[in-house]
C-alpha cells in the first residue's frame, strides 16, 4: 500500500469520525450519518489497500 493511500484513508476515518462526534452533539443526525459513511468508506479502503498488499506479497513470494 503506497504511503499516500494510507494517509488518504486515514484522514477520511478522522474526519469521518469528527463529523458523526459534531453530528451527535448538534443533535443533526444527518451530518452523525454522513460522518459514520465516510469513516466507514476510509475503513473499507484501508482493507483493500491491504488485501492488494498481501496479493504482492503472496506473488513475491511464489516467484521465488
Amino acid at each position: 500500500m503506497s504511503l499516500l493511500d494510507k494517509i488518504k484513508n486515514t484522514a477520511q476515518r478522522a474526519k469521518g469520525r469528527g463529523k458523526e462526534r459534531a453530528g451527535r452533539q448538534s443533535g443533526d443526525p444527518y451530518l452523525e450519518a454522513e460522518g459514520k459513511k465516510d469513516r466507514v468508506s476510509g475503513g473499507a479502503k484501508q482493507v483493500g489497500e491491504r488485501i492488494k498488499d498481501a496479493g504482492k506479497e503472496a506473488r513475491r513470494t511464489t516467484e521465488r
